[in-house]
């Protein structure tokens, strides 16, 4: 037990810890090797002995009177939800350096108890299981009380559903393999009608991108018509901002919202023009927290005005942070963007990612919590895939103009940067093959200058471990970018691309 106590730390501490423990592995198999001691050898048998090792559970009654129960359950069940997701991730990532079958037990006896089991460590067993020999997957699927076999199980998936085996006597098949007549497909082959149907299955991306193009237009004309406001308004303006400064009850700052709200939406109105004059970015966290989750009019409403409350209530907080944002603030910004989330994407995080300084630790944070707990994994593989490799019409982002001079076109490389792409990879996204070309060019241009930094080191050896199949173009490359480095990772990425 004593031996894999510094592993068990890495699982409980670590931010990133597939990538520490991968590394700890790898360097106690090669102090193993170098030394001539008679300590015990590092055996990963004896880890998968311990995670499984047989425990003695007291159930107490559901009453007093009811004497408690004992369960057996395995040593793994003991720990924490997130140490066992953690341990079942590391686990599946360096499978090899495993026995195979005792991972798929590992992994079926979890899954067993699916009832009372934590959600994540559900997914990660489930992965662990995806991760093993199709072998390993079969013996599982056959341990089940089922009702069939595997030859009964190929039998109907080859056999012909019961209304194509009446056509199955016709003498001419269209395909051999098919057993459908030519004739049947000549009427649908020559209807003009379905000449137009090329484009239906674009058509929901399409309208996606229609409307943000059409929010971005509303927006731009808006500025550009640069309409003065009345008198009237600007005065109501000038007023609300003297309560945007002061918080005085939630009740209050609730009907606040919605006369800023009403203000802007009116007919004809500059709503930029008018929150430029509010200047809700300048209120109190707590004032801020609930402005944002009062402005909103709900799920069904146009894409700019999301838009708007973003860029104007909370991104200047982030984009000029004197300290780390307040839990409140970020928590109400991330309940917000769980109900708008292409808002979140170009109203937020992409002005937070051209920050002109460049993203620093606490921007990193905020961006990997949005990302986390409101886009889904392929949404998020599409903002890296245009935040990489897009043109300014693809990442289009929006702010208020007196906010334009706190961004910039470009990325600006640093260490939270590169932090923020390890963070998104260890969120099991899948990036495109574009979006890695980029990382790797990146990654070589930016070697020498981030040749003593341990934050560009681990996310080089995230990429190489994630991303391994997409990076054997690149092992040339990226051996003589990681030869500049100098870092306690520098060895094990090395040995990463070598297995390529």
């Amino acid at each position: 037990m004593e031996t894999w106590v510094p592993l068990f730390d890495i699982f409980m501490n670590s931010p990133t810890p597939e990538t520490e423990a991968s590394l700890w592995l790898q360097q106690s198999f090669n102090a193993t090797t170098s030394s001539s001691s008679t300590a015990t050898p590092l055996n990963t048998s004896s880890f998968l002995s311990l995670l499984t090792k047989p425990c003695s559970l007291i159930i107490k009654g559901s009453s007093l009177s009811s004497p408690p129960t004992t369960k057996r359950i395995m040593f793994i069940e003991t720990l924490p939800g997130m140490v066992q997701s953690r341990i079942l991730s590391f686990l599946a990532l360096e499978n090899k350096r495993f026995n195979g079958k005792e991972l798929s037990k590992l992994a079926r006896n979890l899954l067993s108890e699916s009832q009372e089991l934590d959600f994540w460590v559900k997914r990660a067993a489930r992965n662990l299981l995806d991760a093993m020999s199709e072998s390993n997957v079969n013996e599982w699927i056959s341990g089940f009380s089922l009702d069939f076999v595997e030859e009964s199980i190929g039998e109907e998936f080859e056999s012909l559903p019961d209304w194509l085996k009446d056509m199955a006597a016709t003498n001419d098949p269209l395909l051999s393999w098919l057993p459908s007549s030519a004739a049947d497909f000549v009427p649908r082959f020559c209807d003009d009608s379905l000449k137009n149907d090329d484009g239906s299955f674009s058509q929901v991306d399409e309208n996606r991108e229609n409307d943000l193009k059409q929010a971005a237009a509303e927006i731009e004309m808006d500025q550009a018509l640069n309409v003065p406001l009345e008198p009237e308004i600007e005065k109501v303006a000038i007023s609300l901002r003297g309560r945007v400064m002061t918080f005085e009850s939630s009740l209050k700052v609730v009907d606040l919202a919605s006369e800023i709200r009403q203000l802007c939406l009116g007919n004809g109105r500059n709503s930029f023009h008018v929150l430029s004059l509010i200047e809700p970015w300048k209120a109190e966290d707590e004032t801020a927290s609930v402005l944002i989750s009062h402005l909103s009019i709900g799920y069904d409403e146009e894409l700019a005005w999301p838009c708007q409350v973003l860029c104007s209530t909370v991104l200047p907080k982030f984009l000029v942070p004197q300290e780390p944002a307040s839990r409140l603030l970020v928590s109400s910004t991330i309940e917000y963007c769980k109900l708008h989330q292409r808002a979140a994407v170009h109203a937020l995080l992409f002005p937070l990612a051209f920050r002109r300084e460049g993203i620093n630790s606490p921007i990193c944070d905020v961006i990997t919590r949005i990302i986390r707990e409101c886009l889904h994994p392929a949404h998020v593989s599409a903002f890296c895939q245009k935040l990489l490799c897009g043109g300014k019409e693809e990442r289009r982002f929006i702010l208020l103009p007196c906010h334009q001079c706190l961004v910039s076109n470009e990325l600006v490389w640093t260490d939270s940067l590169f932090n923020l792409f390890q963070n998104i990879l260890n969120h099991n996204v899948h990036l495109t093959q574009d979006s890695v070309d980029c990382l790797v060019y990146h990654v070589r241009q930016m070697a020498e200058n981030f040749s003593k930094s341990l934050k560009f080191g681990h996310f080089v050896l995230c990429l190489v471990s994630k991303c391994a199949s997409l990076l054997k173009s690149h092992k040339n490359v990226l051996t003589e970018a990681v030869k500049c480095t100098d870092t306690i990772v520098t060895k094990s990425i090395l040995l990463r691309l070598a297995s390529l």
